[in-house]
C-alpha cells in the first residue's frame, strides 16, 4: 500500500513538473527571449499579487531588463504573454493590425457590471462601434463648446471653494488628487447630467459625486487585491463574480438617471449637457429611448471623466509646484490670453493656450494616467522586430504596450527624467518618434473622451493659475513613487501642495 501511494505521489509530481515545463518553455520553443523572475503557478505576476509593483511598473521593469530585444516573453500565471518594445511593433498592435488585437485584455463580467456593458473600453464588436459612434458625436468641437458652459460654471465653484479655505489662512494645504476629484466630480454632475454634484461642500457629503467617485476608485488594500485578481489572474472572472462597480454606486447612478429622465419628459426646454446629447442622438437615429443604455453611457462619462482627468491634473499640479519658473510662464500665457477675450475664460481662449498644451503633454509623458495598455490577440498575426525576432502570435495571447516605459526611454527622449515642456513646442515635437508618446492610447481604441478630458483639464489649470500659486508641501514624498495598490497611476502618500493667492 505504501509503495502504491509513493508511486502515485511521484507520478503526480512528475506530471506537475512536465506540465510546468510545457507551459513555461512556450517562448523558448519559439525563439523569443523570456523575462527573468518566473515563479511557478503565478508566472511573472508575483510582484502584482504581493502588491510590490503595479502593472505599469512591472511592465517597465521587464521592458528595461530586455534592452537588447524588440520583444520579451513573460507569463501571466501560466498564460504566455508578450511585451512589445519597439514603436513599429506598437503601431502594428494598436493601429496597422488592429483587427488582430481589437480586444482589450482587461476584462470584466459584463453581466455583473451591467453599467459598463456599453463602455468603449470593455465592449466589443457592434456594441463597441455603436458606443464609440455616440461618444465621438457627443465630443465634437461644436458640442464641446456647449458643454464648456457647464465646465466654466464649475470653475467658478472651484474658485469659491478655494477662497473659503483661504479665509482662515494665507495658505491652503491640500492633496491635489482629492482637490481635483471635487472638480471632475462636479463636471460629471453639471456637464454630464445637468444636476448639482455637491462636490465643493466643506465636508464630503454622502451621495455627492465625489463621494461616489471615491467609493469606485479610491485605492485601498481590499480593492487592490480584488482588482489584481480581476484584471491580472487569468480565469478569475470565470470562477467568481466580483463586481468592479460597488452596488451602491450602481444604484446611485441608475436612480439619478431615472429621476433625471422623468424631469426631462415633463420639461419643455432641452438642457445643454451630455445626457441631453445622448437623448438627442437616440432621436436622430430613430431609436427608442433605452434607459439602461443611457445609464451605461452616463456612467462611462462618469468613470472616464472623473478619475483619469483628476489623476492627470494632480501630476500637472505637482510639476508646476516643483518648477515655479514653468508655473510663472504658463500663468503669463493664461492671463495674456484671457485678456484678449475681454477678461473672460472662453472656449476659444483655451484653444489658444499652446504652452498649456506643452505642459500637459510633458506631464503626461512623465506620469501617464494609464501606464500600460493590454491587448488580446484574436487572430493569428506575425510580429517582426528590427533585431530579427519573429513571433507568430496565437489567439488568446496577451500583448502589453508599456506606455510609461516608452515615455521614459532615453533612446527616444533626451534626459527623460527631466520635466521639459519645450519637448512639445512646434519645432521639437516634429522629431518625436511616433508611438513613443501614448497618453490616450492610439488607433481605433484610443480614448474617445480625450477632447472632453483636455477641455476640463485646461479649464481647471487655467482657473487655478489665474488666481493662485502652487508650492510643494513637505508632505509630498519626493522623488514620487507609484502606488502598487492601483492599476492606474497614483503617488504614494499623495501629492500635497500649498495654494495661496497671487
Amino acid at each position: 500500500m505504501t509503495n502504491v501511494c509513493l508511486t502515485l505521489v511521484v507520478g503526480a509530481v512528475a506530471l506537475l513538473v512536465l506540465y510546468f515545463v510545457q507551459k513555461y518553455t512556450y517562448w523558448k520553443r519559439r525563439g523569443i527571449p523570456t523575462a527573468k523572475g518566473l515563479v511557478p503557478f503565478v508566472g511573472h505576476i508575483w510582484p502584482l499579487i504581493s502588491l510590490k509593483l503595479n502593472m505599469a511598473n512591472l511592465a517597465r521593469k521587464l521592458y528595461e531588463d530586455a534592452k537588447n530585444h524588440s520583444m520579451i516573453g513573460w507569463y501571466q500565471g501560466t498564460c504566455p504573454s508578450l511585451i512589445v518594445r519597439e514603436p513599429q511593433l506598437v503601431k502594428t498592435v494598436l493601429l496597422s493590425n488592429f483587427s488582430n488585437f481589437h480586444e482589450n485584455a482587461m476584462k470584466l463580467d459584463l453581466n455583473v457590471d451591467r453599467l459598463l456593458a456599453k463602455n468603449p473600453f470593455f465592449s466589443y464588436g457592434e456594441i463597441w462601434m455603436a458606443g464609440r459612434k455616440r461618444l465621438t458625436w457627443a465630443f465634437s468641437s461644436m458640442r464641446l463648446k456647449i458643454l464648456f458652459v457647464s465646465v466654466n460654471g464649475v470653475c467658478k465653484k472651484f474658485v469659491d471653494f478655494v477662497d473659503r479655505k483661504l479665509k482662515s489662512s494665507n495658505k491652503y494645504e491640500v492633496e491635489l488628487k482629492s482637490l481635483f476629484s471635487r472638480f471632475t466630480g462636479e463636471v460629471v454632475a453639471n456637464a454630464g447630467l445637468g444636476i448639482e454634484g455637491f462636490c465643493f461642500e466643506d465636508e464630503t457629503r454622502p451621495g455627492s459625486f465625489v463621494e461616489m467617485g471615491n467609493a469606485l476608485f479610491e485605492p485601498t488594500l481590499k480593492k487592490a487585491i480584488a482588482h489584481t485578481l480581476m484584471f491580472f489572474v487569468p480565469g478569475f472572472n470565470k470562477l467568481f463574480t466580483l463586481p468592479f462597480v460597488p452596488k451602491r454606486v450602481d444604484r446611485f447612478m441608475r436612480q439619478v438617471i431615472a429621476e433625471n429622465l422623468e424631469i426631462r419628459r415633463k420639461a419643455s426646454t432641452p438642457r445643454n449637457d451630455f445626457l441631453q446629447l445622448m437623448i438627442d442622438f437616440e432621436k436622430t437615429e430613430g431609436e427608442k429611448l433605452d434607459e439602461e443604455a443611457l445609464a451605461s453611457h452616463a456612467f462611462s462619462f462618469f468613470g472616464d471623466g472623473y478619475e483619469t482627468s483628476s489623476i492627470t491634473m494632480s501630476f500637472i499640479g505637482y510639476q508646476l509646484a516643483k518648477h515655479p519658473d514653468i508655473q510663472e510662464k504658463l500663468r503669463e500665457e493664461i492671463t495674456s490670453t484671457i485678456a484678449k477675450h475681454d477678461g473672460e475664460l472662453t472656449f476659444e481662449a483655451l484653444k489658444e493656450m499652446t504652452y498649456m498644451d506643452q505642459v500637459i503633454n510633458e506631464s503626461q509623458r512623465c506620469y501617464p494616467a494609464a501606464g500600460f495598455v493590454s491587448k488580446l490577440c484574436t487572430e493569428e498575426c506575425e510580429l517582426q522586430g528590427t533585431d530579427g525576432l519573429r513571433c507568430r502570435v496565437k489567439p488568446g495571447t496577451l500583448i502589453i504596450v508599456p506606455i510609461h516605459a516608452l515615455h521614459l526611454d532615453p533612446e527616444y527622449w533626451i534626459d527623460p527624467e527631466i520635466f521639459d515642456p519645450e519637448r512639445f513646442n512646434d519645432d521639437r515635437k516634429q522629431s518625436i518618434e511616433k508611438m513613443t508618446f501614448l497618453p490616450f492610447g492610439e488607433g481605433p481604441r484610443m480614448c474617445v473622451g480625450m477632447r472632453m478630458a483636455l477641455l476640463q483639464i485646461k479649464a481647471c489649470v487655467a482657473t487655478l493659475l489665474r488666481n493662485y500659486k502652487l508650492e510643494l508641501s513637505p508632505k509630498t514624498q519626493t522623488p514620487l513613487q507609484l502606488s502598487p495598490y492601483y492599476f492606474m497611476t497614483a503617488a504614494v502618500g499623495g501629492v500635497w501642495v500649498y495654494i495661496s493667492k497671487i
